[in-house]
């Protein structure tokens, strides 16, 4: 785990730094063509960090032109593939070399504890990029299986134009998880954070234009969704959309394509993952520490978040007790301090929207049994104590909806039976935890569950050899392993007469 510096050195350091905020289109800062802005403030303090370029349609409409001709001139889609190769290392090593920066950046644009944007989000943006580009020279095409006097060639070739559509909650490593595959691929990106974090994406443009990447392949438009967004899901000219967010938008783009040029949509949406807690787990003890870190991490901003936790009746008052100890533990704390490991919400809107739920699930009568409150208001900032109902029932708000908030919804089952169908009684399936011992109930309980990812003894689902997507409304299409690189390629097949 890296180093991470003292409080007083973050401190110092955020005095300091300077704030990325204009357009990157053609591997140059430039204005927003209106000229308007739109304000960042820090949900540390509710500072007014800067002004951010407002892009929109004439903005995407540049850095798309850019992307394209860049791609049709082959400066890096022809590029041999060792060389694109050798340009993504070094695009990783200057992200680490400049990983205090980049920490810093994430931190006061979201209010992410400086200990998880040092140590947590900036390596695994690092070992994303390496992934990708060691994968660079091992994708093979095939051959089809035809007659002496015939040849079959089967390869992949880069879409073309990419636009990323990113969320705010893990806003670089997020993008990595787009950009690293699609350059790798050999296509042109063109780059849309969310307007609520849009410090590290703006900033990483220049440093991949430092490390070798053509001007033109990398291109960044803040702005705000139906603006920026829309007009990069609508233009005739983008061969695929990749967006992580909500359900809600993401049937936006998939409105979007089918009203202009059908592009290839890729959706990673929401969850509501189920966190089942049998009586045989191998350790109640690490079973609590999972749970509590599964919804409180990130302050419960995660789309895997554990929110809906299921526990077997005849342990549920034995563990209940057990996570209320380790939760009643965690206190909201300065991001910018190193000993902080729950932060803030992202801003008010946000902030606003949590305690509507946790006033839902009061409404509809759920037993609060731990926080539901908001802290620290005097500072400025957006802190939301962590929050545990018990006795929810699976028609609750709380137990339907995405929260995306330090909020768990706690049922409890008779059996194996009665778990799977709890667990499946949502119109989410991005991830699903099932903790026992007995191998032939964790092999039908994952059989049974219906999530593009499940999990047995552990919560842990991100792993770059495997991918990870969701099912039903949590969207389609997957991240990591060779499978996050080939959705951003199309297959082409050769068919070659010998005689």
């Amino acid at each position: 785990m890296p180093r991470i510096a003292p409080y007083e050195s973050w401190i110092q350091q955020a005095e300091e730094i300077e704030f990325p905020n204009q357009v990157f289109i053609e591997g140059e800062y430039v204005d927003a063509a209106a000229g308007q802005t739109f304000p960042c403030h820090s949900p540390i303090d509710g500072r007014c960090l800067t002004q951010i370029a407002a892009g929109d349609s004439e903005d995407v409409e540049r850095a798309v032109k850019s992307a394209r001709k860049a791609f049709e001139d082959g400066r890096w889609s022809a590029l041999p593939p060792k060389k694109r190769k050798r340009i993504l290392m070094a695009f990783a090593e200057k992200i680490r070399a400049h990983a205090d920066e980049l920490a810093l950046l994430e931190t006061l644009d979201m209010g992410k504890p400086i200990l998880f944007s040092r140590t947590h989000d900036i390596p695994s943006v690092v070992r994303t990029i390496r992934w990708y580009a060691e994968a660079i020279d091992k994708v093979y095409g095939e051959i089809a299986p035809l007659g002496n006097n015939e040849l079959g060639l089967i390869t992949r070739e880069p879409l073309g134009v990419v636009g990323a559509v990113v969320p705010w909650n893990f806003p670089l490593d997020m993008a990595a998880l787009k950009f690293a595959p699609a350059l790798a691929a050999g296509n042109s990106v063109v780059l849309k954070p969310a307007e609520q974090s849009s410090l590290t994406a703006l900033r990483i443009a220049a440093i991949a234009l430092e490390a070798g990447i053509p001007a033109g392949v990398f291109n960044v438009v803040p702005g705000k969704g139906p603006t920026a967004g829309q007009a990069l899901g609508r233009h005739m000219d983008v061969d695929m959309i990749s967006f992580t967010g909500s359900t809600e938008v993401g049937k936006l783009f998939l409105k979007y394509a089918g009203e202009s040029n059908m592009k290839q949509v890729a959706l990673e949406c929401g969850g509501k993952t189920p966190n089942i807690i049998f009586a045989d787990a191998p350790d109640l003890d690490v079973a609590v520490r999972n749970a509590v870190d599964g919804i409180f991490y990130n302050s419960g901003q995660v789309c895997t978040a554990a929110s809906r936790l299921l526990v077997e009746e005849k342990i549920h008052g034995e563990f209940m007790e057990a996570l209320l100890d380790a939760a009643r533990k965690i206190e909201p704390g300065d991001p910018l301090n190193p000993a902080t490991e729950f932060g803030t919400m992202v801003d008010e809107t946000q902030t606003g929207r949590v305690l509507e739920y946790i006033e839902s699930g009061h409404r509809e009568g759920a037993d609060l049994l731990l926080g539901g409150e908001r802290i620290n208001q005097e500072s400025g900032g957006c802190y939301i104590t962590p929050t545990v109902f018990d006795k929810v029932r699976r028609e609750m708000t709380i137990a339907r909806e995405e929260i995306f908030g330090p909020v768990l919804a706690t049922i409890a089952f008779s059996d194996s039976s009665n778990a799977t169908e709890l667990a499946n009684d949502s119109q989410y399936g991005l991830q699903a935890a099932v903790w026992t011992r007995d191998l032939s109930k964790a092999h039908k309980m994952a059989r049974a569950l219906k999530a593009g990812m499940v999990t047995i003894n552990s919560l842990d689902s991100y792993k770059e050899v495997m991918p990870f997507g969701g099912v039903k409304q949590s969207g389609f299409g997957r991240d990591f392993s060779l499978h996050g690189l080939h959705k951003y390629t199309q297959m082409k097949s050769t068919y070659i007469a010998l005689d």
